[in-house]
């Protein structure tokens, strides 16, 4: 039961102001009726076992005081004496065993794993003891939730985690110019909080807060640094300031990872090998191990990426995998440390012209015949599909092929190939979808969840990992709605089976409050966000279809084949698919057990939104549904398209029911994600249509009737362009200004009807300049803006006019009549010459 969520907006406070920094740790006071009903409720006294400062007990107390004081504007007093069943009512914070060291056993003492909690808050009593210091303050984290929603039922429970294993992965970098992807690689919400210009930052006052939040959320790892690691990290200097990093994070129970690079013998030291079997550089490792660990002696570990993607590794000197996996893992056992071993290996120069050639199989040849060879401590960590966070995927098959060796799942927080925090994405159902995939190991039942928290094959290890990547911005993932996937995170691995919708719903209330329309509202875009998306760019199982050699972001869909990276389509004038049978493919549905290779085997028993996964057929191939694959390709992009154009009424549905900050920032995203799904169904219908030849049953496809093609007009310092892919450009062309124009123009005669319309304008927004617009019916100006997107939009960017750096501009509504003078007026700045693709006039209703 979840009381008083039923609360008026009359009752929601004032809104105030707010930038994102305080997450979903706002601790925002409860409407005055509410909070005047259930403060006298809360106990004034707090008792502490055993709190010491630096600590997550102590962390406790202050999160407690904080958030009673913001939630209810209740003070408390602090004690650290007393037992359960005093007369005066009391909030009581400690560990199980100091507390049974205190106040003597429990009649019914509460069986805690590691991380694990004990939470009552009946007969008038708090009481959280934890089964350590961190899971006593994730029980007190727990406590402020339920008071921040409003839940003030009495309840009585153990909370024990899924899985020992939940860390976050950094792909920081630590200068700002030499990586291919900035500060962050997949990072899209700024700089770096933890590193600049080759070193620890001074400043690290991000990183507290920071820390809260994973707490809150029960992370209790994080490695900060590049996965594509830079030797220097490990240098004096800035080991220090790792030291100093986890000084931070120590008080909230996040312990500090390294990733780890396998040449740092040569690059740092003074060897000339880092063969892994070679004396010298074992004992290189073994210092370099105690001498980590004698700055950090709480490190959760580390992380290595070896021999994928130009990364160094064994295979180097024909070593083998394991091999050099416990090259670290040994010296990192002996300080209690964990050896995260990356099963993303993969040769990115594989020959397309070969049928058989298959990225996707690498994961289990390269690890499957190492099963067992690997130590204790080391962790298999697999992405969670076999290609790279696809829209779609099925799980990796080495799920069910490491059975003798701990695995964790690798998800992605940031939104690489999603829309890299621009377009709406609520990653959870996605992430429920491999997890409760049965992979049927010997006929049982074994699902991914069961198989990473290490239950189905008897491990004690085992867990997740995310790549999270927040940066400087003050909402830390660049957009306020993005924040939702790092909360669910956390929730997911806690508990795997927590649900998307419910997931959420918690995280609106605690960030925008109680108002049942925001909650509501918001958990109808956020489930809508998959679907959506998958339909507008890629779907069928063909994979996100956006630009893989470049940014990872705009559409181009002939990015995919014909290429080294193996993240084919085979897309050809009469079919598409990869064939990934046994009898006439490359094998990979034969690495699953029996049961599921068997039904991914056959077109018969392969679910549609998979087919082109396993399977190579005819565009003209019958679905189950009754549509043709190429119809479906058409439909789908249009309906998802046409779903992105509900997503903007229904935040402005919202106006005023919370702080316009964000309001605002979250609208600007909104909008312009409506234009760029609209860039994204064009470019792929395009791309397809013309490829096969095959015409779009409901004759939408390259057909515009309210376009008016800016290369067709009346040109005057512009000039006539090509763009590259085409298929991101309305009939494959647009204009922008010659190289000396300080002003360009372009001016048509209107055909439409007499009429009030909704104009927009497709253009390229590029980095390093602004071009103004302006927008002239009969000489009185109706529109003006600037190519500004660059400037707070996240995404990795682009200089070319392409599916990266198209977008759609909405200028509001204007009355036309048949024979009126359009004219557009452009500025070049810096590289951006004013380019423009077409002028759309838009009736009511229509989406274009």
């Amino acid at each position: 039961m979840r009381p008083l969520f039923w609360l008026a907006t009359a009752l929601i406070p004032a809104v105030m102001a707010e930038d994102g920094l305080d997450g979903w740790l706002r601790y925002a006071p409860l409407p005055d009726k509410i909070a005047k009903c259930y403060a006298k409720s809360i106990p004034s006294q707090v008792t502490v076992l055993g709190a010491t400062d630096g600590l997550p007990l102590a962390s406790a107390v202050k999160e407690l005081k904080l958030g009673l004081k913001g939630i209810l504007g209740k003070e408390v007093d602090i004690s650290d004496e007393g037992c359960m069943g005093g007369e005066t009512p009391s909030i009581l914070l400690s560990t199980l065993e100091n507390y049974v060291s205190v106040c003597g056993d429990l009649d019914d003492p509460p069986e805690l794993d590691e991380d694990g909690f004990y939470f009552n808050t009946k007969d008038g009593n708090v009481v959280i003891l934890g089964s350590n210091e961190r899971a006593t303050l994730y029980g007190t984290f727990e406590y402020l939730s339920r008071l921040a929603q409003a839940r003030f039922e009495p309840v009585e429970y153990v909370d024990n985690p899924e899985a020992n294993i939940r860390w976050g992965n950094h792909w920081d970098n630590m200068d700002y110019t030499t990586s291919t992807h900035g500060s962050i690689e997949r990072g899209y919400a700024g700089v770096s909080i933890f590193f600049k210009d080759n070193k620890i930052r001074d400043d690290l006052s991000r990183v507290e807060q920071y820390a809260r939040l994973l707490s809150s959320i029960r992370i209790n790892a994080i490695v900060i640094n590049n996965v594509n690691a830079n030797p220097i990290t490990l240098t004096d200097e800035n080991l220090a300031g790792v030291g100093r990093i986890a000084d931070l994070f120590r008080p909230y129970g996040v312990q500090v990872a390294l990733s780890l690079n396998f040449a740092s013998p040569v690059e740092l030291g003074d060897l000339d090998t880092f063969d892994p079997l070679d004396e010298d550089v074992v004992r290189w490792w073994d210092g370099m191990v105690d001498k980590i660990y004698g700055v950090v002696p709480d490190l959760a570990g580390f992380l290595n990426k070896a021999n994928s993607e130009g990364q160094p590794g064994p295979l180097t000197y024909n070593r083998t995998l394991a091999e050099g996996a416990n090259l670290m893992a040994r010296p990192a056992a002996r300080h209690g440390g964990i050896f995260m071993f990356r099963a993303f290996v993969y040769d990115h120069h594989l020959d397309h012209r070969d049928w058989y050639n298959d990225r996707a199989n690498a994961a289990v040849d390269f690890f499957k015949h190492h099963d067992g060879e690997f130590e204790d401590n080391v962790v298999v960590q697999i992405k969670y599909g076999p290609i790279d966070f696809q829209v779609r995927e099925p799980p990796s098959t080495l799920f069910a092929n490491l059975r003798h060796t701990p695995v964790a799942v690798e998800l992605q927080v940031t939104q690489e190939y999603l829309g890299q925090q621009n377009h709406l994405f609520y990653l959870t159902p996605l992430w429920r979808d491999i997890l409760d995939f049965d992979l049927r190991v010997d006929g049982e039942e074994s699902y991914v969840r069961d198989v990473v928290s290490g239950k189905r094959f008897g491990h004690k290890l085992g867990g997740y990992a995310a790549v999270i990547n927040v940066g400087m911005d003050r909402n830390w993932l660049g957009s306020h709605l993005a924040m939702s996937n790092l909360y669910a995170y956390g929730r997911i691995a806690w508990d795997s089976s927590s649900d998307s919708v419910d997931v959420v719903e918690d995280w609106t209330r605690l960030t925008f409050g109680l108002d049942r329309g925001v909650i509501d509202t918001v958990a109808e875009m956020s489930m809508l966000s998959w679907p959506m998306y998958e339909n507008y760019t890629g779907n069928l199982g063909v994979q996100t279809l956006t630009d893989i050699l470049h940014t990872h972001y705009g559409p181009n869909p002939a990015s995919q084949d014909n290429n080294g990276w193996g993240q084919w389509t085979r897309a050809n004038r009469y079919s598409i698919g990869m064939d990934r049978t046994v009898w006439n493919g490359t094998g990979y549905a034969g690495q699953y057990p029996a049961e599921v290779a068997e039904r991914f085997e056959h077109i018969e028993t392969t679910p549609d939104n998979l087919l082109l996964w396993f399977h190579h057929v005819p565009y003209t191939h019958v679905l189950k549904s009754g549509k043709t694959v190429i119809q479906h390709f058409y439909d789908a992009h249009y309906d998802g398209a046409e779903a992105a154009q509900t997503l903007v009424p229904m935040w402005e549905s919202l106006k005023g029911r919370f702080d316009d900050e964000r309001y605002e920032h979250m609208l600007h995203r909104l909008v312009y994600q409506a234009g760029h799904a609209i860039v994204w169904r064009d470019a792929v219908n395009y791309f397809y249509h013309n490829l096969s030849g095959i015409e779009d049953e409901a004759g939408r496809v390259g057909s515009h009737p309210w376009r008016i093609e800016v290369e067709d007009m009346e040109l005057d310092g512009y000039e006539r362009v090509a763009v590259t892919p085409p298929s991101t450009a309305s009939r494959f062309y647009a204009v922008e200004a010659a190289a000396n124009a300080t002003v360009a123009t372009a001016t048509a005669t209107l055909g439409f009807p007499a009429g009030t319309y909704r104009l927009a304008v497709n253009y390229y927004d590029l980095p390093d300049g602004q071009a103004s617009y302006e927008v002239f019916i009969n000489g009185e100006e109706v529109a003006a803006w600037e190519g500004d997107y660059d400037l707070y939009l996240g995404n990795t960017k682009s200089e070319f006019l392409d599916g990266h750096s198209a977008a759609r501009r909405w200028l509001g509504e204007v009355t036309i009549a048949e024979g009126d003078e359009l004219k557009i007026v452009g500025r070049p700045d810096g590289i951006e010459r004013a380019p423009l693709d077409y002028v759309v006039f838009l009736p009511e209703g229509v989406v274009d």
